[in-house]
């Protein structure tokens, strides 16, 4: 099992903090793995700095390229099992 620290950009963030987007479509560079960790971090493009809130999730199922029509070769679906979120004050 291995946690990934993910920058998310705040539109797709809320989704998945208020518990409605229940997945992430990712390109496939870490080579995510069923049971890894995924630390999602909101960030916002335009100012170009992390909010302090995140998204504690670990990959539950995994859709890979050649499995569903349309998924591009590199990228991954992953369903989230969300473990936690919250706020840090400290922002950088």
């Amino acid at each position: 099992m291995t946690e990934h620290r993910l920058k998310t950009w705040s539109d797709s963030f809320q989704s998945v903090w208020d518990r409605v987007k229940t997945y992430e479509l990712r390109k496939n560079d870490r080579d995510f793995q069923v049971g890894d960790r995924l630390l999602l971090q909101e960030y916002d493009p335009q100012q170009m700095k992390y909010s302090g809130r995140w998204v504690r999730a670990e990959v539950g199922y995994m859709t890979q390229p050649g499995t569903f029509p349309g998924l591009e070769e590199g990228n991954v679906i992953m369903a989230l099992r969300i473990l936690g979120k919250g706020q840090v004050s400290c922002v950088g």
